[in-house]
């Protein structure tokens, strides 16, 4: 699928004002459609219904488990 990372990273805007720590870099989880660009034909798909329940997807290659694999801003100290 390419080189990419399924996790991005943001900076929101931190007041002087807030009371509590702010947590910098936000991350958030992009799914793997985005890196697709199309459904190509005859994409294998999991063997049972059970599997692409449990999985939330029939095709294999648009599941992901969104694990957290980098540590955010928060988790570095």
């Amino acid at each position: 699928m390419g080189s990419h990372t399924y996790t991005k990273y943001y900076y929101p805007y931190v007041s002087p004002f807030d009371p509590c720590k702010p947590i910098v870099p936000k991350s958030y989880v992009t799914p793997p459609n985005l890196y697709l660009g199309f459904q190509p034909p005859n994409l294998p798909q999991f063997e049972t219904a059970k599997e692409a329940l449990f999985h939330g997807t029939l095709w294999p290659a648009l599941y992901s488990r969104y694990d957290k694999k980098e540590p955010r801003g928060d988790e570095l100290e």
